[in-house]
């Protein structure tokens, strides 16, 4: 079993027309976020299935993957550690975690994140030093910083929420409306296990906090509040 067999049965199921809607979704143009990437046009079904296949593949296979041109190459590669962390003991998950974000310049694009880093992340910090993600959120790395702040995911469906707010108030500043996103999205999910604690923090920080973000934090309150803060 090695990456070259993952590769070839990613090949196989090739889809060119929609591998062009995939180059086109993920923004690969000249100047865009995901610039030069090139795509196989599987879907992530088929992805999940073959990275089961090959639950097995060597860390060192893994990063070969990584490292191929295609999307799908890393995404089945960053699936597989998925999958070996959530039958590993803690000790695994940590190394896993390691490898991951030893090779995070090819987690690079926000559904490679999003898939992988609240299982390899989050999941390897919940009882541990978070100080990581932290290190994470300041970097000059679009990635990373995303990274930072959507691996918290784990730690607010153990209704965790101070890191969360802490990574959020570290990015309201950012340019990039994928951050302005992610900080919303995990500050909705906030809200979902606790509105209190959600308020608190957009009253807070209601000058700060970017339109995107706010809209994608609001986005389960009735419409009466939403137009409260949208107003605010």
């Amino acid at each position: 079993m090695i990456y070259t067999d993952v590769k070839n049965d990613l090949q196989a199921q090739a889809n060119p027309e929609r591998a062009k809607v995939s180059a086109w979704f993920f923004k690969t143009g000249p100047g865009q976020y995901g610039e030069g990437d090139l795509f196989l046009g599987l879907s992530m079904p088929q992805q999940h299935t073959i990275a089961k296949k090959y639950l097995n593949l060597p860390a060192d296979n893994v990063e070969r993957l990584l490292r191929e041109p295609y999307h799908e190459c890393r995404m089945t590669g960053l699936l597989i550690w998925v999958y070996q962390a959530r039958k590993a003991g803690e000790n695994q998950r940590l190394t896993l975690m390691d490898h991951y974000l030893a090779n995070r310049q090819y987690v690079n694009n926000w559904d490679l994140v999003d898939a992988t880093c609240p299982q390899l992340v989050g999941r390897s910090l919940l009882q541990g030093d978070r100080s990581v993600l932290y290190d994470l959120a300041q970097e000059n790395h679009l990635w990373s910083q995303r990274i930072a702040i959507v691996s918290t995911m784990t730690f607010i469906r153990a209704d965790q929420f101070a890191d969360t707010f802490s990574i959020a108030e570290l990015l309201l500043a950012h340019k990039h409306d994928l951050i302005h996103k992610a900080i919303g999205w995990m500050l909705r999910e906030v809200g979902k296990r606790n509105a209190d604690a959600l308020e608190e923090f957009l009253h807070d920080h209601i000058r700060q906090i970017p339109r995107t973000a706010l809209r994608y934090a609001i986005e389960k309150f009735d419409p009466p509040r939403r137009k409260y803060y949208l107003l605010l």
